[in-house]
């Protein structure tokens, strides 16, 4: 049996009322920053913000420029690689 959100998501309306919904993949969102400056939140609680250079389809990201900021430290890097099953949040810059 579909939840109502389910059913609701199958018939392209919200679930709250009947409003249209777009279901965007959020790897295609990712896809789309690679050029601009991010900042990734990892599990663990550090912090990497830089350009965003490669992304897979395993959400690995490749960032140049890197600043790592752990707690109250921060080391400058060229180039990380950040395992996407690693990755809480990634924010763009606005």
């Amino acid at each position: 049996m579909l939840s109502k959100w389910d059913a609701a998501m199958k018939r392209g309306k919200a679930a709250s009322g009947n409003q249209d919904v777009q279901v965007v993949k959020p790897l295609s969102l990712v896809y789309k920053q690679v050029g601009s400056t991010v900042t990734v939140y990892l599990k663990s609680g550090e912090k990497y913000t830089g350009q965003l250079a490669k992304v897979d389809n395993y959400m690995n990201l490749i960032i140049e420029d890197a600043v790592e900021e752990s707690g109250n430290k921060t080391t400058r890097y060229g180039r990380v690689l950040i395992r996407g099953n690693n990755i809480l949040l990634i924010k763009t810059a606005v």
